[in-house]
């Protein structure tokens, strides 16, 4: 397969992922609930995860909450900072995963920046919209449709300025670009387990620099006498049994992105993502791209991108179409009628799979003609 959907998920994970999982179900019991041999060895599999991703995101082994997805730590950190009616700040390039708990919560959000690859615009529209005191201001640090690398940096500064709570999505960039809680100084940055990072399915983490409002209720392990939820991290966060077999994988995918030198593997997807964007621009696509893209690119057509998108995988070929569960990030780049055909690349990037995939794109775009 040639598999250009790493936004999605990434795929296939490294060996060690899976065995790593295996492991723990055979090896592992509840961490955190006894003092036995297999209780023990679950407790040591979990923190030492936690001690890795907080090596790798600048931060202490306490912030780092596990989650289920980016999804639930996005959830959890808009409910600590947005109450129902609040006015909130977003860019216009967010993910379905930020929007439905704001319209949930009946929020009032300002759009800002909405131009692709502008980092003028941005940085311009959100100093407009913190002067107006939100309650919260909330980015993603790449779009999963386009791949523009917003300005994260000089858009923490900006919200420390005006004194305004910040949360960061980093579900395209956490594995792939740098991201430091300390550096940040955000409140809360929500990441999956299964993109950049390598780890399977249902794993997440929430980086946390307050002590946030749980959206879950229960046993942690700790405090077992309150009936309260523990007002310390990271078990504020964990009730009920932690995922130990995804949290064995996540941990191996951490360990196999920091032994193939993480930087340099996303160096490559960028530069095979360039590849294909020039050699597509050739056949006469209209390809959204611009300087601050990273590895992931969307094109658009005159026909249908769907059509496209399961004609490709009919010859076993991996893309995404349609609007991506962002149709926020379409509509601010003006393809929320059409959608587009997105491919995201990965650490497995190389010339031979861009190479594939276009000689594919070429069959593709003929056959869907003659539908």
């Amino acid at each position: 397969m040639i598999y250009l959907d790493h936004g999605a998920t990434s795929f296939p994970k490294p060996a060690g992922v899976g065995h790593a999982m295996q492991r723990a179900l055979y090896t592992c019991a509840n961490p955190g609930r006894g003092g036995h041999k297999a209780a023990m060895e679950a407790a040591r599999v979990v923190y030492r995860c936690r001690e890795k991703a907080a090596k790798m995101f600048d931060c202490q082994p306490e912030q780092v909450a596990f989650t289920g997805s980016c999804t639930q730590g996005l959830n959890t950190a808009i409910r600590t900072l947005v109450k129902p009616g609040d006015r909130v700040v977003i860019s216009g390039f967010e993910h379905n995963a930020v929007v439905r708990p704001l319209y949930a919560l009946e929020a009032r959000i300002t759009l800002a920046g909405r131009r692709l690859f502008d980092w003028e615009d941005t940085l311009e529209s959100f100093e407009r919209a913190l002067e107006k005191k939100p309650a919260a201001a909330i980015f993603t640090h790449v779009s999963n449709v386009f791949g523009y690398i917003l300005p994260i940096g000089e858009l923490s500064k900006l919200c420390k300025k005006y004194d305004v709570p910040f949360i960061v999505d980093a579900a395209q960039s956490a594995g792939c670009l740098p991201v430091s809680l300390a550096e940040l100084g955000a409140d809360f940055i929500a990441m999956p387990g299964h993109k950049g990072l390598l780890g399977p399915q249902g794993t997440g983490l929430l980086l946390c620099n307050r002590l946030p409002e749980p959206l879950l209720y229960g046993g942690t392990g700790s405090l077992s006498a309150s009936y309260e939820m523990p007002d310390f991290l990271p078990d504020r966060l964990e009730a009920g049994t932690l995922n130990v077999p995804g949290i064995a994988g996540l941990g191996a995918g951490l360990s196999w992105l920091e032994s193939h030198h993480w930087e340099c593997l996303y160096k490559k997807a960028c530069r095979e993502a360039d590849y294909c964007c020039a050699a597509m621009e050739k056949m006469g696509l209209s390809v959204l791209t611009g300087t601050n893209r990273g590895a992931t690119v969307s094109f658009v057509l005159q026909g249908d991108c769907e059509e496209l998108a399961q004609v490709l995988g009919e010859q076993d070929v991996a893309v995404r179409a349609g609007l991506h569960c962002a149709p926020l990030a379409h509509e601010s780049a003006g393809t929320l009628a059409t959608g587009t055909v997105r491919l995201s690349f990965g650490h497995d990037a190389c010339r031979d799979t861009s190479l594939g995939f276009i000689k594919n794109l070429e069959k593709a775009l003929q056959k869907v003609k003659k539908l």
